[in-house]
């Protein structure tokens, strides 16, 4: 057979390749806009030390051309940045320009104290300039901007709570939080999806794979409820066979994968208050149990109205972040026990010969699988996890 010619990269397209490595794209991005194979734009990457050097050996317009690059900090700030934003927006966390600017400053400097190799003579404002830019290339959308985190409001609220207690003499059994979270599935740490590349082959991207779900227990730590899970589609393929009955997740499903103001009311009714009155029974508590949930635009107002043995309230506007009990580790903690388990399953299930590819596993890990790995990684949680969340809000 005929030998392949080997295509020419020029010195302009490695430094294209850089800019844009340097701007946030990803590998498999950078591979299709500029229709190089994966492996070609991942070996100039590796190389660009002396690539660099070559440029500035060359002409005068190459040099100019390397110096408006974006530093290697910036586009990893830029990168974590966006991912930030897009779990801030996921949670209902407060988010505007003013936040933002200042996380990006806060990351830059702790990029470049971890890269240490003279970077830090390059200097970061964050201004308004730059986040018009840093809009553009990640498209990022903000509309109805809320304000940032009201530490006020969150510092007056456990008296408020208190007073709640007492009214109602809830004890910490009876007392519950819940909260929402996206989880991409099916997604690898963009580190172990470059490694992963040249084991798998050119064309292992990240996936897009997402659902919603809603996590929450009580504040003794002892009673996790059963999580609500939001998928894309009522009866994927994957499902075929599986009674939803038997899964380890409540199965809803929205289209766009949101948990809806009528999804939620149909799981309180449906699911958080017969689960509570059984826990009550079972533990010889009385049948009452105060909900707390934060302003989020699922949450029905008139919640309060569809039971006589739950009592609803909603913490003051813009201090989920700093009180919610779900928000101060439970969900990071719950995604990371996820992670490890899904990195587990495909290294045990790829180490060794006659063994699945990288590929052929992620192929094979269907929605049904994620399932069984949230149900773990949930079960996975401690008491002492779930009971410390409350520390900033318990009066």
């Amino acid at each position: 057979s005929a030998k392949r010619d080997r295509k020419s990269i020029t010195l302009q397209v490695k430094l294209e390749v850089l800019r844009r490595f340097e701007e946030g794209e990803k590998l498999t991005q950078i591979a299709r806009a500029l229709g190089l194979a994966t492996s070609t734009v991942a070996s100039i990457r590796v190389n660009k030390d002396k690539i660099r050097a070559n440029s500035q050996a060359a002409t005068p317009v190459s040099a100019m051309q390397l110096t408006r690059c974006r530093g290697v900090v910036m586009g990893h700030m830029e990168r974590l940045l966006s991912l930030w934003i897009e779990e801030q927006k996921r949670q209902n966390l407060p988010i505007s320009t003013l936040l933002i600017q200042d996380k990006a400053r806060r990351l830059f400097v702790q990029l470049q104290h971890e890269q240490g190799n003279g970077t830090q003579a390059e200097t970061f404002g964050a201004s308004n300039g730059w986040f018009a830019r840093f809009k553009a290339r990640h498209n990022v959308l903000l509309t109805d901007e809320p304000s940032v985190a009201d530490t006020q409001a969150a510092a007056h609220y456990p008296p408020v709570l208190r007073t709640i207690l007492e009214e109602g003499c809830y004890s910490p059994r009876q007392v519950f939080n819940v909260d929402e979270t996206g989880l991409f599935w099916k997604r690898l740490p963009e580190r172990m999806l470059l490694a992963l590349e040249g084991a798998a082959g050119p064309g292992l991207k990240a996936s897009k794979d997402h659902l919603t779900l809603l996590l929450g227990g009580n504040a003794a730590g002892d009673f996790k409820l059963k999580p609500l899970l939001v998928y894309p589609s009522e009866n994927p393929r994957a499902l075929k066979g599986c009674s939803k009955a038997n899964l380890p997740v409540v199965w809803r499903s929205n289209r766009n994968d949101w948990l809806t103001p009528s999804i939620f009311q149909e799981w309180f009714t449906g699911c958080f208050c017969p689960a509570v009155e059984s826990y009550c029974a079972s533990h010889g508590l009385p049948h009452r149990a105060l909900l707390l949930l934060d302003g989020a635009p699922c949450h029905p107002a008139h919640l309060g109205g569809l039971s006589a043995h739950v009592r609803v309230e909603f913490l003051p506007k813009n201090t989920s972040a700093l009180i919610q009990p779900m928000n101060q580790g439970v969900i990071a903690t719950f995604k990371a026990y996820y992670l490890r388990r899904t990195l587990g399953q495909l290294v045990q299930e790829t180490a060794g010969e006659d063994r699945p590819s990288v590929r052929e596993f992620w192929r094979s890990y269907t929605v049904v699988t994620a399932v069984d790995n949230i149900a773990d990684a949930w079960a996975e949680l401690q008491p002492a996890t779930m009971n410390s969340a409350w520390r900033k809000l318990w009066p």
